[in-house]
């Protein structure tokens, strides 16, 4: 019975992950609980910060309009009863604004699209009640994300874009608020 529980939630949070890649609320719905918490939410929109699958959706939306041909290859996913650990690597290609936010919810970094693709590791680490996620965290290698997309070390000319841009996506949202 016990290890019936594990592969379960194994499958369960593998396709948590690979479901960022997708618009599918059906699936977010049967995946994420009412409840469920994004820990890494507080450099997200303010729509992610909620509970439960629309917030978890509102988490794809974000980095699908920012990048193309998004996918995570899964490598490892390892379970201890409630607690599942997914390994993958996260690829794509930057195509619009990725916009970083700080903890009230402000603008805080932008990052004008570069077109170029990236392929950087992670781990994702679960908490499962019900058969449906309840809590969610990450690791991930921001800097080789950074780097592969050109965002680092920055150039001067691509400074003066994120400021550009920046500013603009300010402007944008106040007049949307």
């Amino acid at each position: 019975m016990e290890r019936m529980l594990a592969e379960t939630n194994r499958a369960l949070c593998a396709r948590a992950v690979e479901i960022m890649a997708l618009d599918e609320i059906d699936e977010f719905t049967r995946l994420i609980h009412p409840d469920a918490v994004n820990r890494e939410a507080d450099a997200e929109p303010p729509a992610c910060r909620g509970r439960g699958p629309a917030a978890f959706r509102a988490s794809a939306r974000w980095l699908q309009d920012a990048y193309t041909d998004l996918r995570w290859e899964i490598h490892d996913v390892v379970t201890d009863t409630d607690l599942v650990t997914v390994r993958c690597t996260m690829s794509g290609r930057h195509v619009d604004t990725f916009v970083a936010y700080d903890e009230q919810g402000r603008v805080a970094d932008v990052f004008p699209p570069t077109g170029k693709t990236f392929a950087t590791t992670q781990t994702h680490w679960f908490r499962v009640a019900d058969g449906q996620v309840v809590e969610h965290w990450a690791n991930r290698d921001y800097l080789g994300t950074a780097r592969q997309l050109g965002w680092l070390p920055p150039t001067p000319p691509y400074l003066m874009r994120m400021a550009r841009e920046k500013r603009r996506v300010r402007r944008s949202q106040a007049r949307s608020a």
